[in-house]
């Protein structure tokens, strides 16, 4: 089953397009107006340049000015509708409302398992998403949503200094994340695919998943006939039906498990009927805590991956050449986390399933998330409605962690197998498996007011183990070494996307198993 259609919001297909060592250039690069500029090797995206130079009003301008698409109602064979276009005004916020309703899901599947209030989740979602597409100029078609990768640092440190210390966390990697996304914006993205090869990247995907299991299950004997029916339901939409109904699984278990909540009367509607119809959500200021750092820092390595898969699968998608845009992406999604951790929201991070929902519509304009962040600001300014998605009960969420949790875990095997990551090399082999142990068993260590949990010192080992067992191995001509270099990637073939799959290039003959986006 594929993460990306199952409605976590956990990551972006990295596993074929940041993991390979080079993606096949795009035959075309689109202008924000919608002209096709021929090109047979990457060149910079036409159109950046006009915009980055002109004033902060006469950016906001031109981003907010979409070209209809053809006739604005139908997308010929072979055509997508590219970011600066849009098709006419009541289809834009249909297909808008839609990237609302396949994020909706995760986005407050966190809270809900955090303790965080989900309008204000909600809303800091919508002002990310709007964050994220200023600072990107409207070129890149994202929406910002709750992050998995957040769960079990803020579980941790909720349970040490209250959510406010989460919070003061939540910030820390937002703040880490901005400052990396302003060293890609000068230097590339190329020293991160060093620091994390695919054996290190899989690593540490695996165990913060893995991480995670305890809570569900803790979740999951709560009450355990609705959870089996959200977990059943789950299993069978995904596999039963096609099209958007497929890939909101998660969802439509959740409402599935709700129902029979209600029933078994598990559900306590009270916060609710007090709740007003208008008004703010809560906000919360954060504290900060030294001691949590190490909870929340290796986090910032999943959402650079998440960002940058992100990037290059929506350019592999529209044949743009978005790589001038890696380092603005990644600091926007930074400065929104911060936004979020200092009002009481949940850390961001670009979705899987809008991917999902554009690889299906084959619509990538940017006027569409517009729409989507608008909506959900709408939403989150009616108590009434956060305090209703708060009453989903233990079983439901125990019912759906079930799934997510494991599917977070296996996406980093996947990492492992799409990028012939070879366990016959000893230095992979120790890399994953110390770092997995610790990660699972939640090994702690207190040193000072720092405390370093499973999640921080499983991903600091990966990173140590690897590196430092490919340095003494280089120097000794030893473990895995036969031609200088370990074999943690094996052989990497270019991707391109088809349909809304990623595939092989077919230039050497051994392209990587095709991974959905959606």
């Amino acid at each position: 089953m594929d993460i990306t259609g199952a409605g976590a919001g956990f990551i972006s297909n990295i596993t074929v397009t940041l993991l390979t060592r080079q993606s096949r250039p795009p035959s075309c690069i689109v202008d924000g107006g919608g002209k096709v500029h021929g090109a047979k090797q990457p060149v910079p995206a036409v159109g950046y340049r006009r915009v980055f130079r002109t004033g902060g009003q006469d950016r906001i301008v031109n981003m907010l000015k979409w070209h209809l698409h053809g006739d604005g109602k139908t997308i010929r064979a072979g055509e997508v509708v590219a970011p600066g276009e849009r098709l006419t005004w009541p289809r834009t916020i249909g297909i808008g409302v839609q990237h609302v309703v396949a994020m909706f899901g995760a986005t407050f599947l966190v809270p809900l398992i955090t303790g965080f209030p989900p309008a204000t989740t909600l809303f800091f979602s919508g002002i990310g998403t709007i964050l994220f597409l200023v600072t990107t100029a409207g070129k890149i078609p994202s929406y910002l949503g709750s992050s998995f990768a957040f769960i079990a640092p803020i579980a941790a440190a909720t349970s040490q200094h209250g959510p406010a210390g989460a919070l003061g966390g939540v910030v820390m990697a937002g703040a880490v994340l901005a400052l990396i996304g302003a060293i890609v914006n000068f230097a590339g993205t190329r020293w991160i695919q060093v620091l994390m090869p695919p054996i290190v990247t899989g690593a540490i995907v695996a165990l913060i998943g893995l991480n995670l299991i305890p809570s569900a299950k803790d979740n999951f004997t709560a009450a355990p006939v609705t959870a089996l029916v959200t977990l059943i339901t789950i299993i069978v939409v995904t596999v039963l039906f096609k099209g958007i109904l497929g890939r909101l699984s998660i969802l439509v278990g959740v409402v599935a498990g709700y129902l029979v909540a209600m029933l078994r009367g598990e559900v306590d509607y009270q916060a609710m009927r007090d709740a007003d119809w208008v008004g703010l959500p809560p906000f919360q200021l954060p504290e900060f805590h030294l001691s949590v750092a190490g909870l929340f820092i290796p986090v910032v390595l999943v959402l650079v991956a998440e960002n940058i898969g992100h990037v290059k699968s929506v350019a592999l998608m529209t044949n743009r050449n978005l790589d001038p845009l890696t380092g603005r992406a990644l600091m926007a999604d930074g400065l929104a986390t911060v936004l979020a951790g200092t009002g009481g929201g949940s850390g961001t991070t670009t979705y899987a399933e809008n991917i999902g929902v554009m690889a299906a519509t084959r619509v990538y304009s940017t006027a569409a998330y517009w729409v989507a962040a608008i909506t959900a600001l709408l939403l989150s300014f009616s108590p009434k409605f956060g305090a209703l998605i708060a009453t989903v009960p233990a079983g439901v969420l125990g019912g759906a962690a079930t799934v997510l949790y494991g599917m977070i875990g296996v996406l980093g095997v996947r990492i492992w197998v799409q990028n012939r990551v070879d366990f016959a090399n000893p230095i992979n082999l120790t890399t994953a498996a110390v770092s997995l142990v610790i990660g699972i068993a939640n090994y702690t260590w207190i040193v000072g007011a720092l405390t370093f949990e499973g999640i921080a010192l499983g991903t600091g080992s990966a990173l140590l183990i690897y590196h430092g067992m490919t340095l003494i191995a280089r120097w000794r001509g030893t473990a895995g070494m036969d031609d200088g270099e370990p074999h943690h990637e094996g052989r990497h073939a270019a991707a391109t996307v088809e349909d809304g799959e990623a595939v092989g290039d077919g230039t050497d003959g051994v392209g990587a198993k095709p991974s959905k986006l959606g």
